[in-house]
């Protein structure tokens, strides 16, 4: 019974009742706006950076094509995982560790920074198969140094985390198809029937 009651609920059989589009839409906005204010509440009471500007369009692929290969939680996690790592890597390559954030003046070494933190962003994610293209702001967020630190790329990387497991929680619970960790495989094509003359060994 309780099976039966939470099936009328799944994102399928609402859109056979109502307009796909606007239950879509719908699914999108609540769930990602409930997602970022559990985050913002995280931040709010631990004053930590558990809200950042790329947990948005991260938030948007979980819940409006959870079923695309980069709104896996593989792909989600271990590609905001590059970012981060590619920006710190580019912070201590142009000695930027240490400077604050300065939007207002970019200088050669914030530039340098910026363009070694996208282009390895940009380069790792498909080579290791974990495309999520988010992650190429939060490599600028930190390249930027807005966040820059070790225990704010921890917080960074946990608030990646827990949003990938809400997007999962969600989204199984709607009845989507939504990977437990890699991407689903393509699958595979079906062969095309064959010709008469094939068939019959050309006979």
């Amino acid at each position: 019974m309780i099976r039966r009651f939470l099936a009328r609920f799944e994102l399928s059989a609402v859109m056979e009742r109502h307009d796909p589009s606007l239950v879509l839409a719908s699914y999108s906005a609540v769930n990602a706006g409930i997602s970022l204010a559990v985050m913002a509440a995280l931040a709010h009471f631990s004053n930590a950076p558990f809200l950042f500007p790329s947990l948005g369009p991260t938030a948007f692929l979980l819940f409006y094509t959870p079923t695309l290969p980069s709104a896996s939680p593989r792909n989600t996690v271990y590609g905001h995982l590059i970012g981060v790592l590619s920006g710190y890597f580019a912070l201590a390559v142009t000695g930027l560790l240490d400077t604050p954030p300065n939007l207002n003046d970019i200088t050669w070494a914030r530039l340098g920074a910026s363009a070694v933190a996208l282009g390895l962003t940009c380069g790792l994610m498909p080579l290791f198969g974990v495309a999520h293209p988010p992650a190429a702001a939060t490599t600028l967020i930190v390249a930027l140094g807005l966040l820059r630190t070790p225990l704010q790329l921890t917080v960074v990387m946990i608030a990646v985390v827990l949003l990938a497991a809400q997007g999962l929680l969600v989204n199984r619970l709607a009845g989507i198809p939504y990977p437990w960790w890699r991407p689903a495989p393509p699958a595979a094509p079906k062969p095309a029937p064959a010709a008469d003359g094939v068939r019959g060994g050309g006979s």
